[in-house]
């Protein structure tokens, strides 16, 4: 088979919208930080080509219910966890364990520009798959990595999976109440940072490309995403010398900033400076707490928040929640209700940015409601171009775009290599 890189092959696909039409990603990932970052690249506009495992796939898709349902009502096979990672993206089904199956890989790296993997460190090199090991044949190619640790370092064998990447990177002792047990957070924190990351450091290699003509290894770890996520609180550590402890919904260095409970519902206070204290004040009815010696400057409310923030509570208490945003906001104070899931997919602005749209999907009789991609572009918008595919939907288009006969097709499919 013909494992010839062509770099000019871009300039003979058709385009789509967006920043990175004509290029192709070959996508080896599964799970949620690697499907996350091929995404992206996806709704920006480069053609994305999943490889799974016939048979099995990404092991998202079982990872429910949720279950996307058919006409009838009934459960499928697509998983809500599969559906928020994987559309701009096709399904080619290839067992690259067997030789025939690894040479029609092969053959589809050298259409590719930028291949995305998160196999154990290592673990593709025995299938000659391993980036030292593509970089003399295919050396435009750009090849991210994405694993729990990284390529070095003593723990780069390990399995790494976001709640105990969580838990290693140090964000789960800062995170919960003071008093309990430390808690992780809700969504996938460190996959979905790392997604973000492997997208950034691979925009950066295709501009270092377009500059040299060279692709590049990229080694991206959710271990040194949470630490770096860490952010202010690492720094003041490291400045310090201080370990913080959980604060629950309060903030280490700011006051007030932090949940009240309202006569109805809960809202934040997230006052950032003096002059928005002095408003809250104001609004609040108490302005001598904005001439209290104790709590004119911040770093003078943070030493005395054990005095200044009961007194908070009980202001915030004492009327409806949506009272006090409208009146806050009146004076650009900083607030926001604590909204639910139902409520922030309601919400005005959220609607207005298009944060929810609908998308058409194979397997299910009415459209499919999904997040938005957060990017807005004024000349290369992003677009929703193929819904998050069924398992191998792709595979015949792609192989028969490649040369591959019916006939051919079938044969491997006899053998389960596709």
């Amino acid at each position: 088979m013909d494992m010839t890189h062509h770099p000019d092959m871009a300039s003979n696909r058709p385009a789509s919208p967006g920043p990175l039409s004509g290029l192709r990603v070959l996508d080896l990932t599964r799970v949620l930080a690697g499907p996350g970052a091929t995404m992206m690249l996806g709704d920006l506009g480069a053609e994305v080509i999943k490889i799974e495992k016939p048979g099995a796939g990404d092991d998202t898709r079982g990872w429910g219910p949720p279950f996307l349902q058919d006409a009838a009502g009934q459960d499928t096979s697509e998983s809500a966890y599969y559906i928020c990672a994987n559309r701009n993206k096709k399904s080619v089904t290839i067992d690259f364990h067997q030789p025939e199956g690894l040479a029609l890989l092969k053959d589809l790296i050298a259409k590719a520009d930028i291949l995305v993997e998160n196999y154990k460190t290592g673990g593709l090199d025995k299938y000659g798959l391993g980036y030292d090991q593509l970089r003399e044949v295919f050396p435009r190619l750009i090849y991210c990595s994405i694993t729990g640790f990284g390529h070095s370092g003593p723990y780069k064998n390990r399995p790494g999976y976001d709640y105990m990447i969580q838990a290693m990177g140090g964000i789960m002792s800062l995170t919960g109440p003071a008093e309990g047990a430390p808690h992780k957070m809700a969504i996938a924190y460190a996959d979905v940072m790392t997604g973000m990351n492997a997208t950034t450091a691979i925009l950066a290699a295709l501009y270092h490309r377009e500059k040299t003509g060279q692709g590049q290894f990229i080694d991206v770890a959710l271990l040194d995403t949470q630490v770096a996520a860490l952010w202010n609180i690492g720094q003041s550590y490291l400045l310090s010398g201080t370990e913080p402890q959980r604060m629950g919904n309060a903030h280490a260095t700011i006051v007030p900033y932090e949940a009240f409970k309202a006569a109805d519902g809960w809202l934040v206070l997230a006052v950032g400076n003096d002059r928005q204290f002095a408003d809250f004040c104001s609004v609040a009815g108490r302005p001598d707490l904005a001439s209290d010696p104790r709590f004119i400057r911040n770093a003078d409310r943070v030493r005395h928040r054990d005095v200044l923030v009961p007194i908070i509570r009980d202001l915030i208490a004492s009327r409806p929640r949506d009272v006090w945003l409208a009146d806050l906001e009146k004076h650009n104070v900083p607030c926001g209700p604590v909204n639910t899931l139902p409520q922030i997919f309601a919400d005005p602005q959220a609607t207005a940015r298009g944060m929810v749209f609908d998308m058409p999907h194979p397997a299910s009789p009415t459209p499919v409601q999904m997040l938005a991609n957060p990017l807005k572009f004024s000349a290369t918008p992003v677009s929703y171009r193929h819904a998050p595919p069924t398992l191998g939907q792709d595979t015949d288009a792609v192989l028969e775009d490649l040369g591959i006969s019916a006939a051919q097709r079938q044969t491997w499919r006899d053998k389960k290599i596709i």
